[in-house]
Parts: structure tokens; C-alpha cells; sequence
């Protein structure tokens, strides 16, 4: 019996699920960075501004969609490292699932902003039965941050493991998130190595059945056509029946979607205990999983691939694909458990 991963039927919608504006420390203003992606063709932007959740309902039209939500940070406090570039420091987006839900979860009335954003910070709306949070660089704390932001109505993404510069001991103690950032395109503008396929292996395999997406984390300090550009670099394509609000937050729920710096996956399904894959001009494609038993289909010279077919073996517990094309771009899908196959 075949099984769609991604559904059989709908729309694909590019999106950008990490941007800031001119709110917190971005260039553009939020109207300017909807033309702007508008302009390259993303039907989505989840407006995630520093410390700041405020409502962008007003920019929604019938060919975008704009999303609300902020981004947190949490730096560690270390006396030996005196420059924030030494420090580690965690941060995670969180996407609200109802566009009427702005009310910002763990929020501190005096403390934590980042640029503009404390130019702002009155019109955030917030629990005022509730103390202020204080928030801590240990697991404790930011694990509960991603709980009650999940409990109070959103969709929490982990961001750029590589610039925040925590490893396995910080990030595996996480629990809370929805997914991560597979691909972080501001991070990779600015030299990082923010592909970060290994990280999710260490997340599934500890047991964390989360998603990945691709996001820019935009600031726009750079032309649109300079090769330093951060818009347009990683981002994740939704399907789903409309470009509603609450359509798109569950697919996102759902994992309906795939992170890419560039190809695309046009079809995506298992049967008879094979998973079938179509896809843009690639050079290869591959199977992996939690264990050995990785299978891959390599273009030949001067050649493309657009499809495969690979076996689901017995002992996989979760498998996920990658596209690669000629230029070294990717796309990844979610991981898919066998026992809910």
C-alpha cells in the first residue's frame, strides 16, 4: 500500500521560517522584506525579530503569507570569556500555529534585547499575572523555555547549532523543540559551516523525533545581488492545500515539508517497503539512516538524476533522503520512523 510523506496532494510553498527586520537588527523594514522575498519567489515569511513577538497579520495577502513569531536568545555567562564571540550562547525561534496568538511566552518586561527591539518592547503583549523571566544558559532553563512556548502555541525551531558554538554535550540535553536548523543561510554567508546533517544524526539517534528546516536568518546588510547576500539561501517548502494561516502551522506540525539550499523534491512515498523519490536535476541522492545500510543513486558524467528508489531495510528505525546537485546544494527530508510506516 503506497503511503505519501509528503502529501499527495496539494501546493508547495517556499518559505523563510528565521528573519529579522529593522525591529530588532535588521535592515529592511518588515513591508520591504515581503517585497523582497516576494521578489524570489517564497510565498512565506515567519517574521522571528530579537525578543520581540509582534503582530504582522496586516502583510498577509492572497500570494503571502506572513507568519508571527520571535527569536530568543540565551548566553552563557563566563568571566574567562570576556567577548561575546567566545560564549556560547543558545538561540530558538518560536512560530505562533494561530495568527491571532501573540501573546510572547517566558517574557521579561525589563531585561533582553537585541538593536532596536527595546524601541518596541511596550507594544509586546504578554501574561502580567505572570513574574518576569529570568532566563539561564543551562539545559533547565532553555528546555523549559521551549515547553512553555510549545504549551502556550508554538512552533519551536532550534537554530544554528555551529555559530552558537554548542556541541553534543549542550545541544542533546534540548527538549522541547519541533525542529532545527538543518541549514542556516546568513550562517553559511558569513563563513560557518552551518550544514548541519551531523547534528541531526546525534538528535535522532539520542531518540528526539524532531523535523529540519532551512531558514536565512536575514539582516540584509548586503545588496540582494552581492555574492554576500543573506535572502534567498537556505529555506523549507511546505505542502499544503492553501496558503491559509493555520493551514500552513499544520503542515508544519505534521512535517509536510523539506529544508533545501537549493533542489527541489517533487514526490516523496513509500510502498512495499521501498521509499520512492522524484526530484529537480541532481547529481545524487541518498538513503541514510540510524544505522549502516546507506544506499545512493550517482549521476554519470555530464548526466542528472530525478529519481530513486531504495530499500527500507529491516533494522532501520528512521531513514531520512538528501539531494545534492552539481553546484554542492541540498535538500534534505525529515526523518520517517519505521514504526509509524
Amino acid at each position: 500500500m503506497r503511503k505519501y510523506l509528503l502529501p499527495e496532494k496539494g501546493n508547495f510553498y517556499k518559505a523563510n521560517l528565521h528573519c529579522h527586520t529593522n525591529l530588532s537588527d535588521g535592515k529592511l523594514s518588515p513591508a520591504e522584506v515581503k517585497e523582497l522575498y516576494k521578489r524570489l519567489g517564497y510565498s512565506i515569511v515567519a517574521y522571528t525579530d530579537h525578543d520581540i513577538l509582534l503582530c504582522h497579520n496586516e502583510l498577509t495577502d492572497k500570494d503571502f503569507l506572513a507568519l508571527n513569531g520571535m527569536e530568543f536568545d540565551i548566553t552563557e555567562k563566563d568571566p574567562g570569556k570576556p567577548v561575546f564571540s567566545q560564549r556560547r550562547t543558545c538561540h530558538f525561534c518560536i512560530i505562533a500555529i494561530k495568527k491571532d496568538n501573540v501573546i510572547a511566552p517566558c517574557w521579561n518586561t525589563e531585561r533582553y534585547h537585541i538593536g532596536n527591539s527595546k524601541k518596541y518592547m511596550h507594544l509586546v503583549k504578554y501574561d502580567e499575572t505572570k513574574p518576569d523571566y529570568r532566563r539561564y544558559y543551562n539545559s533547565y532553563c532553555i528546555s523549559d523555555m521551549m515547553h512553555q512556548s510549545r504549551q502556550a502555541g508554538y512552533f519551536v525551531t532550534y537554530n544554528h547549532p555551529t555559530w552558537s558554538c554548542e556541541d553534543y554535550p549542550q545541544y542533546i540535553e534540548y527538549t522541547g523543540m519541533h525542529a532545527f536548523e538543518m541549514f542556516n543561510g546568513g550562517c553559511i554567508k558569513s563563513g560557518y559551516d552551518e550544514i548541519n546533517s551531523r547534528v541531526y544524526s546525534d538528535m535522532l539517534k539520542s531518540g528526539k523525533r524532531i523535523y529540519c528546516i532551512g531558514a536565512d536568518d536575514n539582516h540584509n546588510f548586503d545588496p540582494q545581488d552581492s555574492p554576500y547576500s543573506d535572502s534567498g539561501v537556505a529555506f523549507t517548502v511546505i505542502k499544503a492545500k492553501d496558503l491559509e494561516y493555520e493551514t500552513v502551522t499544520s503542515a508544519l506540525l505534521k512535517g509536510d515539508f523539506y529544508s533545501s539550499t537549493g533542489p527541489e523534491i517533487k514526490e516523496l512515498y513509500v510502498e512495499d517497503n521501498k521509499v520512492h523519490i522524484k526530484t529537480s536535476p541532481a547529481a545524487s541522492i541518498r538513503i541514510n539512516a540510524d544505522t549502516r545500510g546507506a544506499q545512493i543513486v550517482i549521476a554519470e558524467e555530464n548526466q542528472t538524476v530525478d529519481s530513486a528508489t531504495f530499500d527500507i531495510l529491516d533494522y532501520f528505525k528512521y531513514f531520512t533522503l538528501t539531494v545534492t546537485d552539481h553546484r554542492g546544494n541540498r535538500a534534505c527530508t525529515n526523518a520517517y520512523f519505521t514504526d509509524t510506516l
